[in-house]
């Protein structure tokens, strides 16, 4: 079962990160949160809010080339929880997507962390029992709208805005 919160219309690249940091409010370990939108759409900007908001260590850049980086907490910041980015641009499509995740050797566990998956969507939905999709459409104005679309879990309950 899916549920969705209205998109949110986004100016700026600053609006990106801040949504981001909002956003971070929301998870917790063993989240899995799939960025999908085109090239140039702002998943990194997002993904760099996420890492501000979970207040981790270091600085969130694209792992292209990488392919995976684990963020520490700073624990001195008030981090409790790492976050693990993943660029799937480069991984193939296998039987099992854990398979190819887990030969990134990660050293952090995805029931630990936050796990964010860039261009992830067809390959690591089975990661997870449930996982949030954060579909991000850039326009021709350079504005970006972001869609949060929660796939089974308690996402229906932690989209809905409070009271």
């Amino acid at each position: 079962m899916s549920s969705r919160q209205s998109p949110i219309k986004l100016s700026k690249v600053e609006d990106t990160h801040a949504y981001g940091a909002e956003l971070a409010r929301l998870l917790r370990a063993g989240d899995l949160v799939i960025l999908t939108g085109p090239l140039g759409a702002g998943k990194t900007a997002l993904a760099q809010g996420i890492g501000a908001g979970l207040r981790v260590l270091g600085d969130v850049t694209s792992p292209t080339f990488v392919i995976a980086r684990v963020h520490r907490p700073d624990v001195h910041a008030g981090g409790t929880v790492p976050m693990v980015h993943v660029d799937a641009y480069r991984l193939g499509m296998v039987r099992d997507p854990r398979a190819e995740v887990d030969d990134l050797d990660l050293d952090a566990d995805i029931d630990d962390s936050v796990t964010l998956v860039e261009w992830g969507e067809g390959m690591v939905e089975q990661l997870a029992e449930a996982y949030l999709e954060v579909r991000i459409t850039r326009h021709d104005d350079d504005t970006r709208e972001v869609e949060l679309v929660g796939h089974d879990g308690d996402w229906a309950a932690r989209l809905t805005p409070s009271a």
